[in-house]
């Protein structure tokens, strides 16, 4: 089980849909919610990618130097990169970084967007691109340690001598990243990728698309890993943590939900749309888990006006321990997770849930922050006791 963080690069703020409590994001901020995943022990960070988000490779770049072992998955956008250029970027991001690149393949799903960035294809042929750049991407790369050269002539992309002098540390290439819930996704996936990862549905609707692009994988003689894409609140009680996601909504009206749901729809995202069935549009502001709550302590408040993951895990440390096992269940090695405000909740999880977590990633994360001794001391003379610990053992003796 490996947890990722979220660099919040399209802004951040206690309350979704208002400027009410929002905070200006800057390098200072990215730098402080990177240092705090890395100390922490998450396991990386994701960067968003598209034109509402500062561009992830230089925000990454810029992180490399304050960090010391965290990962950073980064999007690759075939069509408005070649794949030449993309491998040099990678190689060189992952030399600098001393491994720690990891990519996150991103055909996208909004056709305007899409159109003003000069890449105006329908879904069909976005993943032929795609398809085509993987394969070049990852040639290149792989022939890089041989310094071999690479010649390609596709439908959609052409190489003649293509060529990477400096090979990344990571080998073959650093792993690549994939979502997407159309057909063409889960065989690209399947054909190509090394891990698969979805948005927050629910169990049922998750492990069916692990089955199915098992399936796949194994025509092709591969197998891949796979990961989920969720947001968290999480309290030290149920009723805390409900709280606090109708607080997270608490500014939001039925125009601008209305406004965000119009958007959406124009896009030809096959993951989008199943995310809009999850919520429907509906929004009970006296009531935030009418209609929302489509799984146990799943809700699908988010995705009223954010695009991509709009599921967040809601409930006290066990309930939201207890969800991320069921998902590990069906097969899931990697959590990409996010929290509003993106700095004080990623200590909050780390805080509340990671010693809940298997204990062979409580192990791993031990090894990973300060020892102690942790808490203020009491009285100049008292650490204070690890509650968890006498409660274990606790638990231990009464079971015996």
């Amino acid at each position: 089980m490996k947890i990722l963080w979220f660099i919040p690069t399209h802004g951040d703020s206690r309350y979704l849909g208002t400027t009410h409590g929002a905070r200006s994001t800057d390098l200072a901020y990215f730098k402080q919610v990177a240092v705090a995943a890395d100390t922490l022990g998450y396991e990386g960070v994701l960067l968003p990618t598209g034109r509402s988000c500062e561009d992830p490779w230089v925000v990454a770049a810029s992180l490399i130097a304050v960090t010391e072992r965290l990962k950073f998955l980064v999007a690759l956008r075939p069509g408005l990169l070649t794949p030449a250029v993309a491998a040099r970027m990678a190689a060189t991001f992952d030399r600098l970084s001393n491994g720690r690149l990891l990519i996150n393949l991103v055909t996208g799903g909004d056709a305007e967007e899409l159109a003003g960035d000069g890449f105006p294809l329908d879904h069909g042929k976005r993943y032929e691109v795609s398809t085509e750049f993987m394969h070049i991407w990852r040639e290149l790369i792989t022939r890089s340690h041989a310094n071999e050269s690479f010649d390609y002539e596709g439908q959609q992309l052409t190489v003649q001598g293509g060529k990477l002098l400096y090979p990344p540390v990571q080998r073959p290439y650093p792993p690549t990243f994939f979502g997407g819930s159309s057909e063409a996704a889960h065989e690209l996936a399947a054909a190509q990728l090394d891990t698969y990862l979805t948005w927050g549905e629910p169990p049922a609707a998750v492990a069916t698309k692990v089955a199915d692009i098992r399936q796949r994988a194994a025509k092709h003689g591969r197998t891949l890993e796979f990961g989920i894409r969720l947001h968290v609140i999480v309290r030290e009680t149920e009723e805390e943590a409900w709280d606090a996601a109708a607080s997270l909504v608490s500014h939001l009206d039925e125009a601008t939900v209305a406004a965000a749901q119009a958007k959406f729809s124009r896009m030809d995202s096959v993951g989008q749309r199943r995310m809009a069935e999850l919520h429907g549009g509906r929004f009970n502001k006296a009531n935030i888990r009418e209609g929302l709550e489509v799984s146990p302590n799943l809700w699908a408040g988010v995705g009223l006006v954010r695009g991509g993951a709009g599921t967040a895990l809601v409930g006290d440390p066990q309930q939201v321990a207890d969800r991320i096992k069921d998902y590990a269940a069906l097969g899931l090695e990697y959590f990409i997770l996010s929290g509003y405000p993106h700095l004080e909740e990623a200590y909050r999880f780390a805080e509340l849930v990671f010693p809940l977590l298997p204990i062979a990633l409580r192990d791993k994360l031990a090894q990973q922050v300060l020892t102690g001794p942790f808490g203020e001391v009491v009285a100049n003379t008292y650490v204070p006791r690890d509650v968890s610990k006498a409660t274990t053992n606790a638990r231990a003796v009464s079971a015996s």
